[in-house]
């Protein structure tokens, strides 16, 4: 018998890629933290000798979940400023918040608290975009996830940088440190076109390709942040970002409402990469993103849930739920964005927006063991007649039993094992009463 490290046996294996749906009664092998093989589970228990098995008789074992948009710290200031319009949200709420309390300690409480509730919906990596970064970077890396953490990128000084300069300097003196980590890479992260001007711009596009890396940035998020460009430069965001060279296969566009028929051909033409916050966008009432028929022209669409602040979750398996709902009202047409395709959109795609999908976003032999069990035997999933549709149309983030990332056990049956729940319930508290206090007397 062949000997590997761990065997997972399921009830399904949904490996998204090929788009087979389910495979009853498949495991998965892995060695040394990558999927070594993909069989049924009667053939598996013949040929194979593991370390460790678990059994999975009522889950789906699907691919780690993918956020392709996040500001993971700006959990501490969830539900601090609920019920306003995008630009009020930000100019009166959230930035003052963020000059008064956002400091390495800020970023490095908040983003475990993410990283937590992320795991336990089944998320195993996430693109982030904030300040201090290469905190991010360490949280992420010490608890064991895997993270694309964006070098963020503003024209305005903040507590982080002073001027474009500086940023950058700080940017890439992270990237030179996670250059060769097996779990955190980088993005450049300009934060929109209406707070980082065309010099630094163009720096980015520069740098993007010569060091061949994303580019994380919030694209056409409002109307109002278009007519703002029209204004200042007479030109829409992405014709401008078009003029400056940026709409590539390095873009990772955040939002992207309010899209014209020309622009939906030019994001193809160009391989741009477009990610969908639906929860963000219905709560801060910035308009809807037209998945199907980016789909439809070939760009390729991920999912993200964007910040705590705005959403009020990092449930990636309720975005999967929103995005397939909303699309088919958008589109009037129920056939819109089907359960595969959606969950596909959480992984897979994730992992092509991300420069990634060599490695992540699909169970395939040969990529990184990050996996998520789903336990579908619940009374809310029963009866059970197609696990894909029931993962996006009936399950929720409460049924996420197990997480591996790399093969490492991070949530086993609900429990995290690198992170103290307690502990980052406590600090979430420290945090709330501290910021309150300083709301309160402002």
């Amino acid at each position: 018998m062949k000997q590997v490290e761990t065997l997972i046996h399921a009830r399904w294996v949904i490996p998204v890629e090929p788009d087979t749906g389910a495979l009853q009664h498949h495991s998965v092998a892995i060695e040394d933290g990558r999927i070594s093989a993909i069989l049924p589970t009667a053939e598996a228990r013949q040929f194979y000798q593991a370390q460790t098995e678990h059994e999975l008789e009522k889950h789906a074992l699907i691919p780690g979940l993918i956020n392709a948009h996040t500001h993971a710290s700006m959990s501490l200031l969830r539900g601090i400023a609920d019920d306003l319009p995008l630009m009020d949200w930000l100019q009166h709420h959230i930035w003052p918040a963020e000059q008064k309390w956002v400091n390495e300690q800020f970023i490095q409480d908040g983003t475990r608290l993410a990283i937590a509730e992320m795991l336990r919906s089944g998320t195993t990596c996430f693109n982030d975009m904030y300040f201090f970064p290469e905190v991010s970077a360490r949280a992420a890396a010490a608890a064991g996830i895997r993270a694309c953490i964006g070098m963020i990128l503003i024209d305005f000084p903040t507590s982080y940088a002073e001027n474009p300069d500086e940023y950058f300097a700080r940017g890439l003196a992270m990237h030179d440190e996670y250059r060769h980590h097996p779990l955190i890479r980088c993005a450049f992260a300009p934060h929109a076109p209406y707070t980082v001007s065309d010099q630094p711009l163009r720096r980015v596009q520069v740098l993007s390709d010569e060091l061949d890396l994303p580019v994380h940035m919030h694209v056409h998020e409002s109307i109002g942040e278009i007519e703002q460009d029209i204004a200042g430069h007479g030109e829409r965001p992405l014709t401008r970002l078009d003029r400056l060279g940026l709409l590539s296969g390095s873009l990772v566009a955040v939002h992207m409402t309010h899209l014209l028929d020309e622009e939906i051909h030019r994001l193809a033409e160009s391989g741009t990469n477009v990610v969908h916050c639906p929860e963000s966008n219905l709560k801060l009432a910035s308009g809807f993103c037209p998945v199907q028929k980016l789909l439809d022209a070939g760009v390729n669409v991920a999912l993200g849930t964007d910040g705590a602040a705005s959403n009020n979750d990092l449930d990636l398996l309720g975005e999967i739920r929103t995005a397939a709902l909303l699309a088919k009202a958008v589109h009037e047409d129920a056939s819109a964005l089907p359960a595969h395709t959606a969950l596909r959109m959480a992984t897979l795609n994730g992992a092509i927006a991300l420069g990634m999908a060599d490695e992540i976003g699909s169970i395939v032999p040969g990529k990184w063991a990050d996996l998520t069990a789903v336990n579908l035997g619940a009374l809310e999933t029963s009866p059970l007649y197609d696990p894909v549709s029931q993962l996006v149309y009936a399950a929720g983030r409460e049924q996420v039993s197990d997480v591996w990332v790399a093969g490492q056990h991070l949530l086993r049956s609900r429990q995290l094992t690198q992170l103290d729940e307690d502990e980052l319930i406590n600090r979430a508290a420290e945090w709330q009463e501290r910021i309150a206090a300083g709301e309160s007397n402002h």
